[in-house]
């Protein structure tokens, strides 16, 4: 045990009040006690991804890598892994990453062996990095990002957090800002390289997806929920407490409204904001049934938010309308959605101000929340030239993931030995 390990658990009981009252599983993985990997044929590369959002960013990168490499992917979170083991499994090895004490992580690295170790976007921890330096794996950053608060909160510990930026082989950020930070926290300038987000590769190509029919797993989800397809839908992604109100009063009349929360704890909160609303943890009984007569839904599962995005007629972007700091619109812009976002989008700054710009995303308020719903809804070609305009900034932004991809595998030929 050294001094991190005490801080950490000093830290664990003065939060015991806040992670106490959250149900988590996997508490032998949480501590480094992961199921065995096969033994690896060729060098394996861990991608790192913290939760829901970094694993999703991964889409277009595992590919790249798996004719090359053995891949590990490592979420923290159970939806983070949950989300993990659906897209992954089948490529890639998945296994939960463990809590940052040393005995955990050594546990851990003992058993998964990596090659090289990729952080997503950051969750640079120091045990970890520490860890890796001692064994010669080298470590770093894709997909990098610092947004202003998480920024501000590196710099209050940057004298103890700096050796850590400083072990990174490199940082791949997302863009000049960003290289700003992450030199500022201790990586030298010429390991800190600008490659833009992965996030918008994660679309598939966005040509003609605006017409296209929503594919079988939609229409199954619809199917099983009672959404009527011959009726305009809402969709409103990665929503927070506060918001399935507004929501559920700027719905016009004669629309349905689909909720998919960020978090399941807040699902609950959810369905008491959209009275008499089906769960989709609670379909319609049997095919022979009456459809509920309800045009409010809840999408109280993980994993399926792009498919309720493949039915929609319109998409607002949650978290955007409070005191939180937003989600990601790329997404349902990518499946050419007419798709709107509030005003709190701190933690997407850039990506927004992208599409803005592009004037590919509706940027609204909550007082003019309805009346631009409206618009969209009922001024077809509007809503069109939105969502092409959105798809085109897509288009002009994507390729990430490939220089990633380059990365990574030169990072593994650097440590082989090979020119």
């Amino acid at each position: 045990m050294n001094a991190l390990d005490l801080a950490y658990s000093l830290a664990v009981v003065l939060a015991a009040p806040v992670w106490a009252r959250k149900t988590r599983g996997g508490w032998r993985e949480r501590f480094g006690h992961i199921d065995p990997l096969p033994t690896a044929t060729r060098p394996r590369i861990m991608l790192h991804a913290v939760s829901v959002g970094e694993t999703n960013a991964l889409r277009s990168l595992v590919p790249l890598l798996t004719p090359h490499a053995d891949v590990l992917v490592t979420a923290s979170t159970d939806t983070g892994l949950a989300r993990a083991t659906e897209l992954y499994t089948a490529a890639a090895h998945v296994r939960r990453y463990p809590l940052d004490f040393s005995a955990s992580v050594a546990r851990f690295l003992d058993t998964a062996r990596p090659d090289l170790v990729a952080l997503v976007e950051l969750e640079l921890w120091p045990n970890l990095v520490r860890a890796c330096r001692e064994r010669n794996i080298p470590i770093c950053v894709i997909n990098g990002r610092l947004s202003e608060r998480s920024f501000k909160g590196y710099r209050r510990i940057r004298r103890f957090i700096a050796p850590s930026f400083n072990s990174l082989a490199f940082a791949a950020v997302q863009n000049t800002e960003y290289a700003q930070c992450f030199e500022f926290m201790g990586v030298p300038p010429n390991r800190c390289l600008v490659t833009g987000s992965m996030k918008f590769d994660i679309g598939g190509s966005p040509a003609t997806e605006a017409t296209a029919s929503p594919p079988q797993a939609a229409l199954d989800l619809a199917a099983a929920m009672g959404i009527d397809l011959s009726l305009p839908l809402i969709v409103a992604g990665s929503t927070a407490p506060g918001e399935h109100e507004l929501l559920h009063a700027a719905t016009p009349p004669g629309v349905q409204l689909l909720c998919a929360p960020r978090r399941p704890e807040w699902f609950d909160q959810a369905a008491a904001a959209l009275p008499g609303c089906t769960r989709r943890s609670a379909p319609r009984a049997a095919e022979n049934t009456q459809p509920r007569p309800s045009d409010r839904f809840l999408l109280d599962s993980i994993g399926e938010l792009r498919n309720a995005y493949a039915l929609a007629d319109a998409v607002v972007i949650g978290r955007s309308f409070g005191d939180l700091f937003g989600s990601d619109p790329i997404e349902p812009i990518a499946l050419g959605k007419p798709t709107l976002i509030g005003p709190a989008v701190s933690d997407f700054r850039h990506i927004v101000e992208a599409l803005d710009a592009a004037k590919g995303i509706l940027r609204t308020t909550s007082d003019q929340l309805a009346s631009d719903l409206a618009r969209v809804l009922s001024d077809k070609e509007f809503a069109a030239a939105l969502a092409t305009r959105g798809q085109g900034c897509i288009a002009a932004n994507r390729g990430a993931s490939e220089r990633h991809a380059s990365l990574l595998l030169d990072q593994l030929s650097r440590r082989a030995g090979r020119p």
